[in-house]
């Protein structure tokens, strides 16, 4: 029979409250709470608030919502911009397309190219999530105060722009 030796473990309490896990939960409880306020909104799609509401449309699908340029965006750039493969994102495009949000169209730059626009009901669709996004930050601030609320916007603005290292908003050619 071998022999155990009872070896304290390490302190791991570091792993739950560090601050990258902390702005990941938070991140999701915001976009959870955003997906919530759309799915009971009478200006979105009856479709698709049905499908927010059964929890159908995910984080990956706000990447569309947050990244999809107003005059359209070629697939490679709403990739980069969401941090995505191209593949990943031709999937949720697809997806996206499926239920009316986008389509393809031919690039007027580039014939060989095409590019991803809203629909009519896409836009409608944008316009739910920006008010549903302005709810969640006013609920926010009610949670946590305004001033508090005006630091963290600050610090996340310092923190996610431009530095060395930091990724341009569009992919180089």
């Amino acid at each position: 029979m071998p022999e155990f030796t009872s070896t304290p473990l390490p302190d791991d309490r570091w792993r739950g409250g560090h601050l990258g896990r902390l702005m990941g939960l938070a991140l999701r409880r915001f976009d959870e709470r955003v997906l919530s306020l759309m799915a009971h909104d009478a200006n979105v799609p009856l479709a698709l608030s049905h499908l927010a509401a059964r929890a159908q449309v995910g984080a990956a699908h706000i990447h569309i919502t947050r990244h999809l340029g107003l005059q359209g965006s070629r697939l490679t750039e709403l990739a980069y911009q969401a941090g995505m493969s191209k593949q990943a994102m031709g999937d949720l495009v697809s997806q996206c397309e499926a239920w009316g949000l986008v389509r393809r169209e031919a690039d007027a730059r580039d014939a060989r190219a095409r590019r991803i626009v809203f629909t009519d009901t896409g836009l409608s669709w944008l316009e739910a999530f920006r008010q549903a996004v302005a709810q969640a930050e006013a609920e926010f601030r009610a949670q946590v105060g305004d001033d508090v609320a005006t630091v963290v916007a600050l610090g996340l603005e310092a923190y996610g722009s431009e530095a060395p290292g930091a990724r341009a908003a569009v992919p180089p050619r």
